[in-house]
């Protein structure tokens, strides 16, 4: 091991799979981030690059502490989707794996992941990552991983990890933090610190609405669980998981990474993190806004300027969780009802915005919505509309989740439906940033009804605007549906709580 110039792979395989939307292709991967070699780093070094901040979170923290010679293999990251097409992954992995056997010696390898990936013919591409790494490099080489905090957790990944790093917040405003925690983790690997990884996993999937951290059940979770760190515990993550995955894997997870090689004491931690969070399964249970009611009251409040400006959150047409942003329920209630003064974004629908580009701004004409894409939920709806503003899609977003990160919605065009102002994008992402809004001049703070595609990361960025008490999650249909008795499920382990209300659950030993 060179101490003085450590040698350390860096790579990233992050995707949020939803069994239930379409696959997952190159085109979608290269669409958001597919890099490799120096480009990775140039990135990781920009102040605004295109990766998730995990990256440029470790890059700053490691430049920060001393030398150090990245060796930058592949960032291969994709908006949340169904699973990742066979080819793709296979190929990921084998490049992964040349390249790390091209590389040696290596001093440490850092992985920036997501934990809730599927792809064709594998329920767990997470472990088959970390397995192959570890093959590679062998038992001795630090592996340093982050996560979202919606992993779906196996040991296969636990196992072949020195440091397991999941996010605290959610929405995930601390992305960055958790890359330079993972790199602080990282030197003190190099330095020789011997580590272990234990994780217990309860029979509990919670609607994800019910996931916040600034309060709430999981919130009190997560921040026990950081009282416990200090001394022989390294690293506390809570994992709530991610239900749509419909993956063995899913389950809460307390994974506890424990230095000194003090097993024990990360599996007496981790089994005590999981039976409080078995113990407070009821409060994870949360209600939302009938479809009816939401409309009413934007109704309401569009017309009366003394009520509170209010956020409706069409959860269950998340494209943060896989939904296609193009649902037309809330939107075609809203027009029904005449509501006025409403912001909405954004909509997902290329065909829609490339007519709008080729009409010009000021153009009326009939928008037909979900005319090119035929899934489940995605219903057709013709509207009259008016193009009031262009734009190439590209901003650098502000605050919350994507502060400082790159983005681009592709081809993009705010329409006025009368009363409505709609932002319709290309490339599918969800509405979590008030740039996406901003660049085509809309005045968040004057309006009177704003209306996202998001689950709850808008939370993140929105916060500015809006309290917890103007904020309300519609019922709708979706693929992203908190409601989890709408699917079918395949293999999502049975039974399980909240699903299955009889669950019941033993503790495990020998953890």
């Amino acid at each position: 091991m060179s101490q003085d110039n450590p040698r350390i792979a860096v790579l990233s395989f992050a995707i949020e799979c939803n069994r239930f939307s379409p696959v997952t292709t190159a085109a979608d991967f290269e669409t958001d981030v597919d890099i490799r070699g120096n480009q990775i780093v140039s990135e990781s070094r920009s102040g605004a690059s295109i990766t998730l901040p995990d990256l440029p979170g470790f890059f700053t923290e490691m430049d920060r502490t001393g030398n150090w010679t990245p060796v930058p293999l592949r960032v291969s990251q994709a908006q949340p989707g169904g699973p990742v097409e066979e080819n793709f992954f296979k190929q990921f992995l084998a490049e992964i794996e040349a390249g790390l056997q091209a590389a040696t010696p290596l001093d440490a390898v850092f992985v920036a992941a997501h934990g809730a990936a599927l792809a064709e013919g594998t329920d767990d591409p997470d472990g088959d990552l970390f397995e192959t790494i570890r093959r590679v490099v062998g038992p001795d080489i630090p592996v340093v991983s982050t996560f979202d905090l919606h992993a779906n957790v196996s040991r296969r990944m636990t196992d072949n990890l020195s440091v397991f790093v999941g996010y605290l917040e959610n929405p995930h405003t601390d992305i960055y933090e958790r890359g330079v925690e993972a790199a602080k983790h990282m030197r003190e690997c190099l330095a020789g610190a011997r580590t272990a990884v234990t994780m217990v996993k309860v029979p509990l999937v919670p609607p994800q609405i019910s996931l916040l951290t600034a309060k709430g059940p999981y919130a009190d979770l997560i921040k026990y669980g950081q009282t416990k760190v200090g001394g022989d515990i390294l690293n506390v993550s809570v994992m709530a998981g991610f239900a749509y995955s419909d993956s063995p894997k899913n389950g809460l997870t307390a994974v506890v990474t424990a230095r000194n090689g003090n097993r024990q004491a990360a599996a007496d931690l981790s089994l005590d993190i999981a039976k409080r969070a078995w113990g407070m399964k009821e409060r994870f249970k949360r209600a939302m806004t009938s479809l009816a009611d939401a409309v009413q009251l934007a109704v309401s409040v569009g017309r009366d300027r003394r009520r509170k400006a209010i956020i409706l959150a069409d959860v269950a047409d998340n494209p943060g969780g896989g939904g296609r942003g193009n649902t037309t329920w809330l939107l075609r209630a809203l027009k029904a009802a005449r509501a006025q003064h409403v912001i909405f974004g954004v909509f997902n629908d290329g065909a829609v915005a490339a007519k709008a580009h080729e009409l010009g701004e000021g153009a009326i004409f009939t928008a037909s919505f979900n005319s090119q894409e035929h899934q489940e939920f995605s219903l057709p709806f013709d509207c009259e509309a008016k193009v009031m503003k262009l734009s190439d899609g590209k901003y650098v977003g502000r605050r919350g989740v994507l502060k400082n990160v790159s983005s681009d919605m592709g081809p993009s065009a705010l329409l006025d439906l009368g009363g409505i102002q709609l932002v319709v994008i290309t490339n599918r992402c969800q509405c979590m940033d008030p740039m996406q809004f901003e660049m085509f001049g809309l005045d968040i703070a004057q309006a009177r009804v704003v209306v996202v595609k998001s689950r709850g990361h808008f939370r993140g960025g929105f916060d500015e605007f809006f309290n917890t008490g103007q904020i309300y999650e519609v019922d709708c249909p979706g693929l992203t549906s908190p409601i989890l008795a709408n699917f079918t499920w395949t293999k999502l382990p049975r039974p399980v709580y909240p699903l299955d209300e009889e669950t019941s659950w033993t503790p495990p030993t020998g953890v």
